[in-house]
Parts: structure tokens; sequence; C-alpha cells
């Protein structure tokens, strides 16, 4: 998608607070070394954390980093990441800490600054930064979650704004970085047979998976103050939910992609409490961090609607969770049956209606079920799926892809400041009332309540990888 605008300035540095935790251990190390080996790393990258590291002991931490994620192919673009590196440890509410960052940075004039700490530090960060003159045509990233309800995102936007002019912020979810996540963006608006059903006079029904097979992974504090339906659904899923449900943008610019996907969240209706499903897999409590009377819910569905002219009527169904079954992304649209049974098996007596299945993950696909005649002189048939298979080798990891747009000024990928807030009024009516999580087995779908949710509209796809290799 083209950019009418005039290129930003690149950045010349890379600040990372929060860089010896578990972000940037996993994540971020690999993706600079990635881009390293592309040519595309080429400016100081200055680490900040309260730890009093030496810098030996950041590059030890990165090589470590990149050995883990199975990278190290290339020694010299190894070398090439770790002589870029620098560290300033220090206390983020000590003013002599942002100093030595500045004086770290030398001639460094438009600075990235990466937040990669705990949301509660966001706020103390960017007035250090401000107060030592770092924010001055600089850049700030920040991480997901944005806020932990609608009060604190907005806080958190008038603080950043007070500080950083709005194209300077670059608010991450990393969901957006995905190939597969671009690829709906582009399926549904490269291809004009789509355009005449995707509405409330085709579409019966959307709904969307996003499962894990695995638990907490010993982040049972962060865990309890989060939740999934804080952690996944109101940030990856509805992004999800505004690229299907979006009006086409109006010119060939991310600026009209984000105005459309802010009006999808305008117009999602907030939700009550019978809307949603929660859930905990059993052993959660175990988990070190946890309360032992826990309500966090690890598991969450939830029934959404769109008051737009496209969407009226139309039910959404989300749901996530974690020690599921397995661990895959997928979206089912499912479309109306024909208006007049011609045959006595094109009414889904046997399973679906006719459906469009996006695969977002472990792997990329694009599936169309349609009914097709079996041989003989009977008029029966039964649905196969048309498949497309979109995997791309070597293609950027999400964290490769956010950082080097940030660095370059491009804000196609990331959350804008109105849809934020508007995502969050949806859900702040349920945060804190809501019904009681239930118990769910682990390598389960989740706690049963989740299948009457959605029991006028069918049942759930459950996303099986048994055919596909993974």
């Amino acid at each position: 998608m083209g950019n009418n605008h005039s290129r930003p300035m690149p950045a010349d540095a890379l600040v990372i607070f929060g860089v010896t935790g578990d972000l940037a251990y996993k994540m971020i190390f690999p993706a600079l070394y990635a881009m390293a080996r592309r040519g595309a790393l080429n400016v100081p990258v200055i680490g900040v954390a309260a730890s009093q590291w030496s810098l030996a002991q950041l590059r030890k931490q990165a090589t470590d980093s990149i050995r883990q994620a199975g990278r190290v192919a290339d020694r010299s673009a190894l070398d090439h990441l770790l002589s870029l590196l620098q560290y300033v440890g220090g206390d983020y509410n000590d003013p002599g800490t942002f100093k030595a960052l500045k004086l770290a940075l030398g001639d460094g004039r438009r600075p990235a600054h990466y937040l990669a700490i705990p949301p509660a530090l966001f706020a103390t960060v960017i007035k250090g930064l401000n107060a030592a003159g770092l924010a001055d045509r600089a850049r700030v990233i920040v991480e997901k979650p944005f806020g932990r309800d609608l009060a604190s995102a907005r806080e958190l936007n008038r603080i950043a704004l007070s500080v950083f002019p709005d194209d300077s912020i670059f608010r991450i979810d990393h969901y957006l970085g995905k190939e597969a996540i671009m690829n709906i963006l582009y399926f549904r608006f490269a291809n004009s047979f789509l355009e005449p059903i995707w509405n409330r006079n085709s579409v019966a029904s959307v709904q969307i998976t996003l499962a894990e097979d695995f638990g907490v992974k010993g982040r049972g504090a962060f865990y309890e103050s989060a939740g999934c339906l804080r952690d996944v659904i109101q940030n990856h899923l509805f992004q999800i939910v505004a690229l299907l449900a979006m009006e086409p943008p109006a010119y060939q610019d991310y600026a009209a992609v984000h105005c459309e996907k802010a009006k999808v969240f305008q117009a999602m209706r907030p939700l009550k409490p019978d809307d949603v499903v929660r859930g905990q897999y059993t052993g959660y409590r175990k988990e070190p961090g946890v309360a032992k009377d826990s309500d966090v819910e690890t598991f969450c569905a939830l029934r959404l609607f769109i008051d737009s002219w496209r969407w009226e009527g139309v039910p959404w169904y989300l749901r996530s969770g974690k020690c599921l079954a397995t661990t895959a992304a997928e979206v089912l649209v499912e479309l109306k049956p024909p208006p007049q049974r011609l045959f006595d098996d094109s009414a889904p007596t046997d399973g679906r209606a006719n459906y469009l299945r996006f695969r977002l993950s472990p792997n990329s696909a694009v599936a169309l079920a349609a009914r097709v005649k079996r041989a003989g002189k009977e008029f029966v048939g039964e649905q196969h799926e048309l498949y497309l298979l979109n995997e791309h080798m070597g293609k950027e990891t999400p964290y490769e892809r956010l950082l080097g747009d940030a660095m370059a000024g491009n804000g196609a990928l990331f959350t804008r400041e109105d849809a934020i807030e508007a995502a969050w009024a949806v859900v702040d009516p349920v945060l804190v009332t809501h019904p009681r999580a239930y118990p769910y087995k682990p390598g389960s779908w989740g706690p049963k309540q989740a299948d009457a949710l959605i029991a006028a509209d069918g049942s759930w796809h459950n996303p099986t990888l048994v055919k596909e290799k993974k």
C-alpha cells in the first residue's frame, strides 16, 4: 500500500528500555540479529535497565538469546550487532539515568525509544525522557497492553501526547506484523468476488479462535494482572475483526486503513455480562504468583455485534485460551444456505453451510468450502474445501518487521489512539462485572458453557492440524 506523504527521517539510534527482560531476550535480540543479517541495522543500540550490568554481560545475554532462538548461522552479523550495543544501568526514577543515556547517544538526534517494560513504568520513562531533552525529534515505541481499561488507556495516551506528537508514538501489537494478518487485508480488497457476499445478506456468522496448547509458563503473576480478555481479545482478536469488518479504505494509504478500522471499533456494541463466558484451566491456581482463590480467566469466549450497515445482526464469536487442544489461530466466515432447497441435502443437516476459512497460524492459508455432487444419478453431494496454502519461507518475523518500520517512521502496522480507546470502550463494561470463571480440563476446548454461547448459530469450528504440515 502506498503512502502519499513525504518520507519521515529514519531513526539514528535505538534505545531499548528493559533490555535485560524477557521480551528483549525472546523477541527483540533475535529480531535485531535478523535485521543485521539483512544489512538493515547500522545505528547504535543502547540498552537501558535497572540492573547494574557490564557491556560484556549484555553482549553475552544477546548472544545467548540469538542462539536460543536457533538463529546464529552468520557470525559476522552477530559480531556486527554486538559492536552496536551499549549499556546504561540505572533507576528510571533517577534523572542521572537519563543524563547517562544522553551521553551514550552522543551525536544521535533522532532516537527511537522502545519501552519493553511493564506498562506501570511507561509514564515514568516518558517523563524522564522529556525532562532530559531526549524526546525532541525522537519516537517512542510502546508495547501492549496499552492501558488495562478505558480510563488508564486515556491517561497513558494523554501522558504520551503531552511529550510526543501523535505520529511519533508507535503502539505495537505484534500480531499486526504477522504475514497472515496482512494477508486478510490483501485478500479482502485485492479480489472482486468477495465484496458482493461480504455483508449481512450472505454471512450468517463469523468466528475467530486463537488457541494455545500451553499454560502461563511461569508468568502467573503477570496473568493475574491481565487475564485473557485484556491480554489477547481486546487487542489481537479485535484487530482481526477490524480487518474483516472494515469498509474499503477511501484511498491508497495506511491512514485510510486506520480510519476504517477505528470506525469498526466505534460501531461495536459494548459487551454485556451474558455475552461473555470465562474459563480457567484446572491447575492454574497452582502456578507460582497465582492467588489460591483466583478468578482470573485463562479462557474467554464472547459474542459481539457490530452495529453498522454492513454487519447489522451478524453475530461475531471470539474465543481464546491457554491449555487448549492445539496451538492455532483461525477465522471461519459461515455463509447463509441457499434460499431455496432444490436438493434435499443442500441445506446443511450434516454440518456447515458454505464457508471461508482463514488459517492464520501455525501457517497461513485460505480455504473456501463448496458442495459438489457425488457421482451417480442422485442429486446428493458433499462439501469440499478449495485450499490455498500461502507459506513464505524466510519471511520477516513480526518483531523484525515492526522494529524496522518504527525506526523508519512507517506507522502502517501500528495502532492508533482512537482505535485503542474505542476497543477498550467495548470491553470496559465486563472487565469487572462478569460471570465467574468455569473450570476446564487442559487439552480440551474450554468450558462447555462456551458451546451454549454459540449454540443459536451452530457450533465452534475447532482448528485441526492433522492434514496440514506444521
